[in-house]
């Protein structure tokens, strides 16, 4: 367990205690000092009776929620009218005209999670009689937005997402969407993931945790260990959120129990039965749908977008790529020399590299395409569309990925290495951003240098797609 979370909470708690209608940044760990005032509140409570509190505060209490999650207005302790209020505004989702949404919160990760899926996901696995199977899971976190937004794409042509950006990292209280927004976001799908994730689990009485706040620390809190990182942590952390998602829940599956939401909703509602038609013009935009969010949300892999590290402007006018790409090199950063391991510490690495592009080398941005952490994430330096500085000579030709640290006689975590040879390496292609038979090299093969360092270039010399240099 993260200790430096739990001194931020029992601060918060103090804090609060002297403070009763304080108003609370937009941190997981301000909403978990609020799950703690509730248990607090109710002496030898069940996480039950503490999610149906939470549930009824927030206003979570339609005929879909009730069918399987049963009533939370009644036989429930109610909270004290300031921390209710509290609730109602951090658990309630919305996206407003100005794009800002409302109902998320920022994990000391760096990604940001809506948390009525997440709750709607923590009560069915609690309520859950068998191990291994959870009623309502899926319909309960995903299958029923997704519906919505698969439907409404359909005829608008609306992307899932997007992500968005925070006001302030330090103390977050704005949430704002990057680009139009769609029926279901990027901090939805977030949140709905860990719902399953975590559902799941507690699926299995015997993993139970005793307090709803002690699970909360635990997953989204976790201190990843210096020399291990992502390698020997453990399993059931947010950082691991797509790929046990991925583990989890197959595709087909998961189209099946979109469509089954539908029809779950018509009758709670005493709705008639869709008929043959209508069921089959579901289907197919379900199936449209999925493909999208199967390459958005489990092909590829998490990326802290540029305004969460805190980048500077790009200077000038960016050059655009002309895609798809032939090549992608690989780089070590050097400086910095040893590997990050927080949302907090890869962010400071990303701005100290962008400073020293622009500054000292006088480029107009960070020179890499996308940066790998040992925290579990991606960086995007340039991104997708914009040409790089990171391999002379080439960089209209393929996108350069660094790894920060020094990798002259040691590896980079098998995690990250793992992000960007398959999953950065699939997106791209099966985004039309990088050609199917694309070539990998290092950087050192187009450019005399030693970079990505000897260790690092053995390695990738093993990697699918690696290509020597022809002379």
């Amino acid at each position: 367990m993260d200790r430096s979370c739990w001194r931020q909470i029992l601060v918060l708690l103090l804090f609060v205690s002297t403070y009763a209608e304080a108003s609370f940044s937009r941190h997981m760990e301000d909403f978990i000092t609020a799950v703690k005032q509730v248990e607090d509140g109710i002496p030898g409570s069940e996480p039950v009776s503490v999610l149906k509190s939470l549930r009824r505060a927030a206003g979570l209490n339609d005929a879909f929620i009730q069918h399987f999650l049963g009533d939370a207005g009644s036989g429930v302790p109610e909270v004290n009218p300031d921390l209710s209020a509290s609730i109602s505004r951090a658990v309630r989702h919305r996206v407003t005209e100005d794009a800002a949404e409302e109902g998320v919160v920022l994990t000391p990760d760096g990604t940001t999670v809506a948390l009525t899926p997440l709750l709607l996901g923590l009560e069915a696995g609690f309520m859950s009689t068998s191990n291994g199977s959870v009623r309502g899971l899926v319909q309960l976190t995903l299958a029923k937005d997704l519906n919505l937004s698969f439907r409404i794409r359909s005829r608008q042509k609306q992307l899932l997402g997007p992500d968005g950006c925070w006001d302030n990292i330090t103390s977050p209280e704005v949430f704002t969407l990057r680009d139009r927004p769609a029926l279901l976001t990027t901090a939805q799908i977030n949140g709905g993931m860990d719902g399953v994730v975590l559902g799941m689990a507690l699926s299995d009485r015997f993993r139970r945790p005793v307090k709803l706040s002690d699970l909360l620390t635990e997953y989204y809190c976790h201190l990843l260990e210096t020399g291990g990182g992502m390698d020997v942590a453990p399993r059931l952390v947010g950082r691991r959120r797509r790929e046990n998602f991925r583990e989890l829940v197959e595709v087909s599956a998961l189209s099946r129990q979109v469509v089954r939401a539908v029809e779950q909703q018509r009758r709670v509602l005493g709705r008639s039965k869709m008929e043959v038609r209508e069921k089959k013009q579901l289907q197919a935009a379900v199936r449209e749908g999925m493909r999208e969010f199967v390459q958005k949300y489990i092909v590829c892999p998490p990326i802290i977008p540029r305004c969460m590290w805190g980048a500077r402007p790009y200077r000038g006018t960016p050059t655009n790529l002309s895609l798809p790409l032939s090549f992608m090199f690989i780089h070590h950063t050097s400086t910095p020399g040893r590997p990050c391991l927080t949302f907090q510490k890869c962010s400071e690495d990303m701005r100290s590299m962008q400073r020293f592009h622009q500054d000292d080398r006088g480029w107009d941005d960070i020179g890499y395409s996308f940066v790998a952490g040992s925290d579990g994430f991606l960086y995007e330096g340039r991104g997708w569309t914009w040409q790089g500085a990171h391999t002379l000579g080439h960089n209209s030709v393929g996108y350069g990925v660094s790894f920060i640290g020094d990798y002259t006689s040691s590896l980079p975590s098998q995690h990250s290495m793992g992000l960007v040879r398959n999953q950065l390496a699939s997106c791209a292609v099966d985004g039309g951003r990088l050609k199917a038979n694309f070539t990998l090299q290092g950087h050192r093969q187009v450019v005399n240098t030693s970079c990505p360092g000897d260790a690092l270039y053995e390695e990738i010399r093993g990697w699918e797609h690696f290509g020597e240099v022809k002379k």
